[in-house]
């Protein structure tokens, strides 16, 4: 499957930051007691930097990362 390429997605512009902070917090996953899952927060604050995303969209930006974290959960555990 290495060789297929994934399909195009459109995202509303503004999204695409959340999606691109969502991308780069790949590796930020973490497991916890019971199994749950979820994204480590920890390193936010300097991925946010990293990517240029401005201070004053912090807020809005980690909301709509929750939503992907939520989305993406929701595909793991198949509900």
């Amino acid at each position: 499957m290495a060789d297929v390429a994934p399909p195009d997605v459109a995202l509303w512009p503004d999204v695409v930051m959340a999606v691109k902070v969502f991308a780069t917090m790949g590796k930020q996953w973490r497991a916890g007691a019971g199994g749950l899952m979820g994204l480590d927060y920890t390193p936010l604050p300097f991925v946010l930097r990293m990517a240029r995303v401005p201070r004053a969209e912090w807020p809005d930006v980690f909301e709509d990362l929750r939503v992907l974290e939520d989305a993406a959960l929701k595909e793991i555990y198949g509900e």
